[in-house]
């Protein structure tokens, strides 16, 4: 086969995909950005340019700072008390024990299901009048708190939920870095009479940090985009859990401010692209280290 004909076959087969992704990724990016600096509406005449005027809107806006602010402490909370409970329990999973394989089963079922799905299965066990769990404490003679209408619990109603979630995802990537770090390693540590404590902080740590570190940057830009839990709890209306996509939402469905709407998600877009950045930074210069 000649050089044109392979030239020919590698277009002809990236061709499609490259297409597809116009199609759907690329177009619609630049048909927000465009939007977002009209006053497009659901409803209304056609949209007119207003430079940026929406921006200013979104930046001015208390309810953008307040969803920012929330979206913030849930991903700080969350992804953090992942990475720590997860990793912890991948320790307990990394030696051989009997039923290891239907522990790990077990434990990875929650991160498999619909997050739509689990807010409305805690909704049930949450609720405050009839849920399950204030049924168990009140058996007990505890409080019965509402977890889901108490302005005070609602927020960490639903950090507990993503935990329960997503941990187990923490769990499995931290496992396969446990597992991948070659036993002569340990063995060379036991022959020096080296501690738990400094095989762990000189051996185990620096080789699971950049599995690790990837595992954090896909759950933070995850969790960056909370929706799923929020509407199927609380909904999109609670000022206590309303997030960043949730005011996106309100903005554009309940509003119809499209063009505002469009602003709202390209400034998200800039957040999850700047973490990401952030992250990828990172993980270059633990590459980096490795390799000196």
């Amino acid at each position: 086969m000649t050089y044109r004909n392979e030239r020919g076959l590698t277009w002809g087969l990236v061709t499609p995909a490259l297409l597809l992704l116009v199609l759907f990724n690329v177009f619609p990016l630049l048909y927000n950005l465009a939007l977002s600096f009209t006053n497009a509406e659901l409803v209304g005449d056609g949209a007119r340019f207003v430079g940026g005027a929406n921006y200013a809107r979104v930046f001015s806006d208390p309810l953008y700072s307040g969803a920012l602010r929330r979206t913030a402490l849930f991903v700080c909370c969350a992804v953090g008390l992942e990475l720590v409970l997860g990793f912890a329990f991948a320790l307990a999973l990394k030696r051989e024990f009997r039923g290891k394989a239907l522990v790990l089963t077990l434990a990875l079922v929650p991160m498999m299901l619909s997050p739509a799905v689990m807010g409305l299965y805690w909704g049930l066990i949450l609720n405050g009048n009839y849920g399950v769990l204030n049924q168990v404490l009140g058996e007990l003679g505890l409080a019965q708190p509402q977890w889901l209408t108490d302005r005070g619990l609602k927020f960490w109603s639903i950090l507990l939920i993503d935990v329960w979630m997503w941990t187990p995802f923490m769990a499995l990537v931290s496992l396969a870095g446990l597992q991948s770090i070659p036993p002569h390693i340990y063995e060379a540590a036991e022959i020096d009479r080296a501690g738990a404590w400094t095989v762990f902080r000189r051996i185990t740590l620096p080789l699971v940090a950049p599995l690790l570190g990837l595992a954090v940057l896909l759950r933070a830009t995850d969790a960056l985009k909370q929706f799923d839990l929020v509407m199927a709890t609380t909904g999109p209306n609670d000022g206590a859990t309303q997030t960043l996509s949730t005011l996106l939402y309100q903005v554009v469905f309940r509003d119809g401010k499209v063009g505002l709407g469009s602003a709202y998600a390209c400034v998200v877009l800039v957040v999850v692209i700047a973490l990401a950045t952030v992250f990828t930074r990172y993980l270059d210069r633990l590459k980096g280290a490795e390799a000196r």
